[in-house]
């Protein structure tokens, strides 16, 4: 066993996008494991959007990351040493391991995997990205056959799994996606009935007449992984009655765009009058039900009914360009680092 590890560190923190200057690739000694805790060697690393948000020093659900602390993240690894009932060496887990090479954990936050399927499903599909669409659509887009769902970043991991959930459930579902390529996923891989490419369009207004095309009837659950201009041609098309379950808002992760407007009346008002119901939720916060999520999806998934994507970057030393890149839409499916 190697007895140096690497990790990435947060070296600054960023003002607006990422850069890489950023991060820090450190070396050091691999840590010991104490009582109740093993040694991990990571395999495969997640990388999420939320991940921007804990860079900064602001007051969240989550602790922020310490200048000069690990990128926090979940990682996929095999147990070296243990030090804990009921786990040994050779067990493959999953637990917050932080962009590291090798991290040592209390096995009260770890997860034994199943060997029958690849080790970074956990990370994607099967974990924290699909357990979040799974729980969002259940609980606050309730589903209705006939009626018609709307989704951002519907090519990412989670927008791919509500797309196929929501067509499961009997709805018509309209993708929006960066580019002619990610459209013509959404539609050919995922089953999406449309998809629009927002590219293609500058503003809000243009961007609406598209998906008013693309969604006749009206919109009944829009999934908000993105804010901007989606929110923003979006609300006009909200059926009475109509679900918003906010998920994430990535356009305005690196700071607020647009032209200063205040468009917030025109929203409150949307909300009022045609009665939408407006959830933000945390996915830790219905963790309890993972081992339903689980059961229900994981046959799907090992059936090839339900369908995934992986963007697979190679070596720890590259996690700080691909979250970069992720940031800008630049991964198909789900965005992992295989050390």
């Amino acid at each position: 066993m190697t007895d140096t590890m690497t990790r990435i560190t947060l070296a600054r923190r960023p003002k607006g996008l990422p850069t890489p200057g950023d991060f820090t690739l450190e070396t050091s000694k691999v840590p010991t494991p104490g009582a109740d805790e093993v040694l991990i060697a990571v395999t495969h690393l997640s990388l999420d959007p939320y991940m921007r948000g804990r860079m900064d020093d602001a007051k969240s659900y989550a602790p922020s990351v310490d200048i000069g602390g690990t990128m926090t993240g979940q990682g996929v690894g095999r147990i070296i040493t243990s030090n804990a009932d009921g786990f040994v060496p050779g067990d493959l887990v999953i637990g917050a391991t932080g962009w590291a090479s090798h991290a040592v954990l209390p096995t009260d936050g770890l997860r034994k995997l199943d060997e029958a399927l690849p080790p970074s499903t956990a990370l994607g599909v099967l974990g924290m990205p699909g357990m979040t669409a799974w729980t969002g659509l259940r609980e606050y887009g309730r589903p209705k056959a006939g009626q018609t769902l709307v989704i951002g970043a519907a090519t990412g991991p989670v927008g791919a799994m509500v797309g196929q959930l929501a067509k499961a459930a009997g709805m018509r579902t309209v993708a929006v996606a960066g580019g002619p390529e990610k459209c013509r996923l959404a539609v050919e891989t995922f089953g999406f009935d449309a998809a629009v490419d927002h590219r293609a369009y500058d503003d809000a207004a243009s961007l609406r007449r598209a998906l008013a095309e693309a969604a006749p009837d009206g919109v009944d659950i829009y999934w908000e992984n993105v804010g901007g201009k989606l929110l923003e041609a979006v609300v006009p098309l909200m059926n009475v009655g109509g679900r918003v379950p906010v998920c994430g808002m990535i356009a305005w992760y690196a700071g607020v765009d647009g032209d200063g407007t205040d468009r917030l009346p025109g929203l409150w008002r949307s909300v009022l009058v045609k009665r939408l119901s407006v959830n933000g939720f945390i996915i830790f916060d219905h963790w309890d039900k993972f081992p339903d999520f689980l059961s229900e999806v994981a046959p799907k998934v090992a059936s090839g009914e339900i369908t995934y994507l992986e963007d697979i970057a190679k070596g720890l030393e590259n996690a700080p360009a691909a979250f970069i890149a992720m940031l800008q839409g630049g991964n198909t499916g789900k965005q992992i680092v295989e050390l």
